[in-house]
């Protein structure tokens, strides 16, 4: 008998019917039930999310070097007759082996390749600033690039200008691009929740300090990469600083090197452009601050350049000298943001930025004691200026 004979036969049994209809119920089971991490991972399909759905922060390398590999991650199931492939972004290799003692921060940093992390809260995309950042003469295949924005109407601004200040940037030729760059979205407003007036006022500055300490650790947790030799902290503000700031800055060698930031504006007395200081944070520790301090509660801050707290903390800001050196170095026992090198060893070691009061000290000016405590020195150069934009 033919082939066709033999199934005309079998469709006309009433038990292959039933044969199919137990084969349709069985793999349906199977399809259902095939374990807790089925083809649709665990939980309804309806509530399915891929891994960078449920991601709370954004990851732009734009840069081809960078990109992603294609790796399959097969997740098997009980079942025999489906097997899971999911087609996922993970890292080429699941387990990767880094000797960090070959990794040196040297005065010589251009010329032995090391790479900078440059890393930004930022609230408000200045354009200015990112002209600035385009002008460093360091070399821009040894810069890597970390923003973390917060969750808010202006961080949404943000972020849209800085994408595409970004896109253009790294799609442009190669030797124009930069190593790598990384922009994170916060959960939540975070350090945007005061306008710029109020963000000054003593009162907030406990919890605004706090919300900015979040913010730092997390885009510092977040960025700092296995061959990263220095990290330069550039507040989003700071739109003026001399092209060689990073051979500069690298040049002298020290764990933790703050820059002197000042601001230009109009003075209307002399009818003249002028300067004047602009961040405080940088200072020296006084008897009357260990005094006032051996005083306080253990859950309180001392702040600088507050009359409500006299402290007469030595303050670089003041100590600029138009005629001195810009490789004069002032010995400090508190940073600020707005410019500060800090070499990697440094964060690696342990030194973050406290979100709660660490000697009565909090966010930048609690790292610098940490980094003390560290035993790592901590220097300012009082002669070496960049510029705060205009409030």
């Amino acid at each position: 008998m033919g082939l066709k004979f033999q199934i005309y036969r079998a469709r006309k049994n009433p038990i292959f019917w039933v044969m199919m209809a137990f084969s349709a119920l069985a793999t349906l089971t199977l399809f259902l039930r095939s374990g807790d991490q089925g083809l649709f991972g665990s939980g309804s399909l309806a509530n399915f999310q891929w891994a960078h759905e449920r991601e709370k922060t954004f990851y732009f390398p734009y840069s081809s070097k960078f990109k992603m590999p294609n790796y399959s991650y097969k997740l098997k199931s009980r079942s025999w007759f489906f097997r899971d492939n999911r087609k996922d972004h993970v890292p080429s290799n699941h387990v990767a082996k880094y000797d960090l003692n070959k990794l040196h921060s040297t005065s010589n940093a251009a010329v032995n390749k090391e790479q900078v992390l440059i890393l930004t809260p930022m609230q408000t995309f200045h354009q200015e600033f990112w002209d600035n950042l385009l002008s460093l003469t360091y070399p821009r295949d040894l810069i890597e690039l970390g923003v973390i924005i917060p969750k808010s109407e202006t961080g949404d601004f943000a972020l849209k200008k800085l994408e595409a200040a970004v896109k253009k940037v790294q799609t442009d030729k190669k030797n124009n691009r930069f190593g790598k760059i990384i922009i994170l979205r916060q959960d939540s407003e975070g350090f945007n929740k005061l306008e710029e007036k109020e963000r000054h006022a003593f009162a907030v500055q406990k919890e605004r300090r706090r919300q900015m300490a979040l913010a730092r650790n997390e885009l510092l947790f977040s960025a700092l990469g296995p061959h990263t030799s220095w990290v330069l902290w550039l507040d989003a503000d700071i739109i003026e600083t001399p092209p060689t700031l990073i051979q500069d800055m690298t040049r002298l060698d020290k764990p933790v090197l703050a820059a002197n930031v000042y601001q230009r504006y109009f003075d209307d007395d002399k009818k003249e452009n002028s300067i004047r200081p602009y961040d405080f944070n940088n200072w020296g520790e006084s008897e009357t601050a260990l005094e006032l301090a051996a005083r306080l509660p253990e859950d309180e801050i001392i702040l600088e350049g507050y009359a409500e707290q006299a402290t007469y903390r030595p303050l670089m800001a003041h100590y600029y000298s138009p005629d001195g050196s810009p490789n004069d170095l002032m010995s400090l026992d508190g940073v600020g943001g707005g410019c500060t090198l800090v070499k990697a060893e440094v964060h690696r070691d342990g030194a973050m930025f406290p979100t709660f009061p660490f000697y009565h000290l909090i966010e930048t000016e609690g790292f610098a004691k940490m980094a003390r405590r560290l035993n790592y020195e901590v220097f300012g150069l009082p002669n070496y200026l960049v510029y705060h934009r205009q409030d």
